[in-house]
C-alpha cells in the first residue's frame, strides 16, 4: 500500500461516529450506522491464488483443524499426528513443555520446535504451518528476561503515538525471538468503570487516545503487511482486542454485559478498530462480554455484518479463552453458533479435542455450512501466508541478544519517564542528587509489584526478584542516580532508620492482578487496615519530607495518602525499568530538574471512593484531578488538604481466602463433624505463634473437617480460569484409612498424596478447581471450599487454605470412592 493511500485511510478515522438513536438498546447492530474501514495489504491476487490452491487440497478435517487453537498445557506434540490443528497458544500461566512456567526463551523455543515436529509426523494430507500465539500485552511478559513495558493505562498518559509504535516493534522482536509469531494485542478497550480488573489494559477512558494509538501499535507489531513476510521482517501478527465493548460492562464486571445503545457502542468502544483495520491488523479477538444480553462470540450482526462487512476486515477473528462456551446453548466443547456468527478460530485451550470432533460432525451435517467453513479457513490461510509462515526463515528465533536489548530497555525507560503523572508537589521535588534518601514501601524493591499482572504468570503473582534478571527496581534506580552524584539511598521497607534521612521516597500500591480477580467493589485504596497510610504518617511525624510513588493500574481514591505526602506521583505499573522514576524525580546536585514530568491523566482521578464511572464529558463530572491533569516543575501549585471522607463504603466479598494467618476471614469458619471424632487446636505455623490449626481424627467413626461459608457462592469464573485450591499443611501422623478432599459433590482421593508426604515437614498441595468440577463439584454453588474426610486416624496441621492463580505444580488426584 502506498504512503499516500495509507495516510488517507488513517486520516479517515480521525473521528468515527454513528447516528443510531441514543434510546436504542437492542443487541442487533445496523451496519449502515457504523464507520467504514478496509484492511490494507491483506488481499492481493498472488496471495489469493495461493490460498485457492491450498484450500482445494484440504480435507474437511484439515479445514476444521485450522479453526481450532489449543493451549500448551493441554496438548502434546504427538497429538498433532492425529489432529491437524491450526494454532497453539501459551496461556498466561501455561508452562513450556517439561520446564517451569517461568522460563527464558530456550524452553519456549524448544516447545515450539517440538510442536512443529509433531505436526510434521502426521501421515499424508496437506500440511499447513502452525501459528503460535502468546499474550505479549506489555512486552513478551511470559518469558523470563524480556523487556516489560509500562501497562497501557500508563502509556495513555504519555500522549505519544510514536513511542507506541516503537514499543510495538520491540515487543514483536522479543516475541519472535522466543518462537512465537502472534501477539495477542493491542487491547483497544475503553474502560468506563474503574472497578474493572482489566482497566489497566486500556489506554484511556476516552476514545481519542485509543484512536490515536491503535494504528501505531499495529504498525509497530506487524510492520507493512502489504509486503508480506512479516516474520522474516522481524515482526509478528497483531490481534486487536476485545471486540467489542469489554470496557463498558455493567458495574465493571469482567465478562459482563455492556448495556449501551448502538450509538454509544460506536462512539465509545469502536473507535480503535477502524484505525486498527486500516493499519492492516491480521487478527481481531472477540470479547467475553455481552452487548445488551447477547454474547459477543455469538453476535453475527457485529462479527460478520459490521466487522467483516462495513468495516472491511479481511483477516480472521479469534475467540478468547473458551469464550465460545458462554454463548447461549453452547459449551466449550460444542458451539456451532459461534462459527455461524463469524468466529473463524476457536480458542479452545483444554476443550479442543472434543470441539474438533463436534465441529467436524456439524460441518458434515450442514449445521455449519461449508461456505462458512471455507470462509474461515480462507481467512486463516491468508493471514498465515502474509505472516510468512510458509517460508522456513525465522531470522529472530532463538536470538537471546534481542531479549531486553539495550535499545529495548531504553524505549521502556523512556515510556516510564513520559508516563509519570505528578499529582502533588508542595516544594519537595525534584530531589537533590546529593541527598540522603530513605526508600521505603512494599513496592520499593519489588519488580513484580511494579510490573503488575500478565507478568510471568496470568495474574502476575508469586514472582521473585530472581525472576527478573534484566530489570531494575525503583529503589535500585534511585540508588544509582543519587550515588552517582555523591548522595545515598537506603532501603527500609518498613520505614525504620538509624540516621534521619533528608527525604523519604515511599513506593506502594496495588498488588498484581488480572481479569476477574482484579475486579473491586470500591475505589478506596486499602479500605480497612491502611498500612501504607500508617507508614506515610509515621515518616511525616518524624519530620521527614515524604515523596509518594503510587503503583496502580487505575485511579484510586487516595486522598488520605496524598495528604500525608509532600509530593505524590502516579507511576501506574511501570514494568521492568524502575530507573525511569529516578530520571524524573531526582534532579542534579543542586536540585535542578534533569527531566521534567510529561504525563497527563488519561483516566480521571476520583474525588470519592464511589466515583466508579468518572469519565470526561459525563453529566455531573466532578473529579479530584481531571482528565488531562498533570503538573510539571514549571507549575508552582501547592495542593491544600483534601477531604478524607470516602463518600462510599462497601463490605467486600471474600471467595478466595479461607484460612490465613491463624484466622478464617468472613464468611468462612471451621466446621468439625462429629466433634467426638475430630478435634482442632492452635499450633505455630510460618514462624508465627498459633498461626496454624492442628486437626486430629480419632478414627472412631467417619469425620469431616471443613471450611464452610454462611451461604453458597459462585466459583465458575475461577474454575474456567484454571485457578487452584492451595493447602499449606504439615502431616503429623499418617492416615490409617482412605482420605478424601472435597468441594461439594466433587470428592478426590488424597490418600496417596498424604501417604507420600514427609511427616513433620510443612509442604503444599495444589489442586485445580477443574479437577473437583470433573469429579462432581457444582462450582456455581459452593458452600464449603475445603472438606477433609476420613474414617481412620489422621493428624494434620494447616497453615493456610486459599485459592491461587498460579497453576504451577497443581495435581489432580483420582476421584474418591463414595
Amino acid at each position: 500500500m502506498n504512503t499516500k493511500a495509507f495516510c488517507a485511510a488513517l486520516l479517515a478515522t480521525t473521528l468515527l461516529t454513528g447516528a443510531a438513536s441514543a434510546a436504542e438498546t437492542k443487541s442487533t447492530a445496523h451496519p449502515a450506522l457504523w464507520p467504514a474501514a478496509k484492511s490494507q495489504g491483506l488481499v492481493d491476487p498472488q496471495t489469493e491464488a495461493f490460498v485457492d490452491s491450498l484450500l482445494a487440497k484440504l480435507t474437511l478435517e484439515e479445514k476444521v483443524g485450522q479453526m481450532i487453537q489449543a493451549d500448551f498445557a493441554s496438548i502434546k506434540p504427538e497429538d498433532l499426528k492425529t489432529y491437524p490443528l491450526g494454532s497453539i497458544l501459551a496461556g498466561g500461566s501455561s508452562p513450556p513443555l517439561g520446564a517451569p512456567d517461568r522460563s527464558p526463551i530456550g524452553p519456549w523455543l524448544k516447545s515450539v520446535e517440538a510442536f512443529r515436529a509433531g505436526a510434521d509426523t502426521r501421515p499424508g494430507g496437506t500440511h499447513v504451518p502452525l501459528m503460535f500465539g502468546i499474550d505479549s500485552v506489555h512486552g513478551n511478559g511470559n518469558v523470563v528476561g524480556a523487556t516489560l513495558f509500562p501497562h497501557n493505562s500508563a502509556l495513555g498518559a504519555t500522549r505519544d503515538p510514536e513511542l507506541i509504535r516503537k514499543i510495538g516493534a520491540a515487543t514483536a522482536q522479543e516475541t519472535a525471538a522466543a518462537g512465537f509469531d502472534w501477539a495477542f494485542g493491542p487491547t483497544l478497550t475503553v474502560p468506563r468503570d474503574d472497578r474493572w480488573g482489566r482497566a489497566y489494559e486500556g489506554y484511556s477512558e476516552d476514545p481519542e487516545i485509543v484512536r490515536s494509538y491503535a494504528g501505531q501499535m499495529i504498525l509497530g507489531l506487524q510492520g507493512a503487511v502489504s509486503q508480506g513476510h512479516v516474520i522474516q521482517q522481524g515482526h509478528v501478527a497483531a490481534s486487536a482486542k476485545h471486540f467489542l465493548g469489554d470496557g463498558g460492562t455493567f458495574e465493571g464486571h469482567d465478562q459482563g454485559d455492556t448495556r449501551v445503545s448502538e450509538s454509544e457502542l460506536i462512539r465509545l468502544h469502536a473507535q480503535g478498530y477502524v484505525p486498527a483495520v486500516n493499519a492492516g491488523t491480521l487478527t481481531i479477538m472477540a470479547s467475553f462480554n455481552s452487548w445488551n444480553g447477547e454474547k459477543m462470540h455469538g453476535n453475527k450482526s457485529l462479527l460478520t455484518d459490521v466487522l467483516k462487512g462495513k468495516m472491511g476486515f479481511d483477516g480472521f477473528i479469534v475467540g478468547d479463552w473458551n469464550g465460545h462456551g458462554q454463548v447461549a446453548g453452547c459449551t466449550p466443547k460444542n458451539c456451532p453458533q459461534a462459527a455461524n456468527a463469524g468466529l473463524d478460530m476457536y480458542m479452545a485451550p483444554d476443550s479442543w479435542k472434543e470441539l474438533f470432533a463436534n465441529t467436524v460432525a456439524q460441518a458434515k451435517s450442514g449445521e455449519i455450512p461449508m461456505a462458512r467453513i471455507d470462509d474461515a479457513v480462507r481467512r486463516i490461510l491468508r493471514v498465515k501466508a502474509k505472516l510468512g509462515l510458509f517460508q522456513q526463515a525465522r531470522p529472530l528465533e532463538g536470538r537471546e541478544s534481542v531479549m531486553a536489548s539495550p535499545e529495548h530497555r531504553a524505549i521502556a525507560r523512556q515510556a516510564v519517564r513520559e508516563s509519570l503523572v505528578l499529582l502533588k508537589n508542595n516544594g519537595v521535588l525534584p530531589l537533590k542528587a546529593s541527598a540522603n534518601l530513605l526508600v521505603a514501601g512494599s513496592g520499593a524493591d519489588d519488580i513484580g509489584q511494579q510490573a503488575g499482572g500478565w507478568t510471568l504468570s496470568w495474574q502476575g503473582t508469586d514472582n521473585t526478584k530472581a525472576d527478573f534478571p534484566n530489570a531494575q527496581s525503583i529503589y535500585s534506580g534511585l540508588k544509582e542516580a543519587v550515588e552517582a552524584a555523591g548522595g545515598s539511598a537506603t532501603l527500609s521497607v518498613d520505614g525504620t532508620f538509624a540516621k534521619k534521612p533528608d527525604v523519604a521516597v515511599v513506593v506502594f500500591g496495588e498488588t498484581p492482578y488480572a481479569e476477574g480477580v482484579g475486579d473491586i467493589k470500591t475505589l478506596e485504596y486499602q479500605p480497612g487496615a491502611k498500612t501504607d497510610l500508617a507508614l506515610l504518617k509515621k515518616l511525616k511525624a518524624a519530620g521527614v519530607p515524604v515523596v509518594a510513588v503510587f503503583l496502580s493500574g487505575r485511579p484510586l481514591w487516595v486522598n488520605p495518602e496524598i495528604n500525608a505526602s509532600d509530593a505524590f506521583v502516579a507511576a501506574w505499573l511501570p514494568g521492568s525499568e524502575g530507573g525511569g522514576v529516578a530520571d524524573v524525580i531526582v534532579g542534579d546536585k543542586a536540585g535542578k530538574p534533569r527531566t521534567d514530568f510529561h504525563g497527563k491523566l488519561g483516566f480521571s482521578w476520583p474525588r470519592t471512593a464511589g466515583q466508579f464511572t468518572l469519565n470526561r464529558g459525563d453529566k455531573g463530572y466532578d473529579p479530584q484531578f481531571a482528565y488531562g491533569y498533570g503538573l510539571t516543575y514549571k507549575d508552582k501549585v501547592r495542593l491544600g488538604q483534601l477531604s478524607e471522607k470516602p463518600g462510599f463504603t462497601v463490605k467486600t466479598e471474600n471467595v478466595t481466602n479461607y484460612f490465613i494467618g491463624g484466622k478464617t476471614p468472613e464468611p468462612f469458619a471451621f466446621k468439625l463433624t462429629p466433634t467426638t471424632a475430630v478435634q482442632m487446636r492452635p499450633v505455630d505455623a510460618g514462624n508465627v505463634q498459633e498461626a496454624g490449626r492442628q486437626i486430629t481424627f480419632s478414627g472412631d467413626t467417619p469425620a469431616t473437617a471443613a471450611l464452610a461459608a454462611d451461604r453458597p457462592f459462585d466459583l465458575s469464573f475461577q474454575a474456567n480460569a484454571d485457578i487452584a485450591l492451595l493447602v499449606d499443611y504439615r502431616l503429623d501422623a499418617k492416615p490409617t484409612a482412605p482420605v478424601s478432599l472435597a468441594i461439594g459433590g466433587g470428592k478426590l482421593d488424597v490418600t496417596p498424596v498424604l501417604a507420600a508426604a514427609p511427616v513433620g515437614e510443612w509442604t503444599s498441595l495444589k489442586v485445580s478447581l477443574k479437577c473437583f468440577q470433573a469429579a462432581g463439584t457444582d462450582v456455581a454453588k459452593v458452600a464449603a471450599p475445603f472438606e477433609l474426610t476420613t474414617a481412620g486416624k489422621l493428624v494434620v496441621s494447616l497453615q493456610s487454605v486459599k485459592l491461587t492463580t498460579d497453576p504451577a505444580g497443581a495435581v489432580c488426584p483420582g476421584k474418591a470412592a463414595n
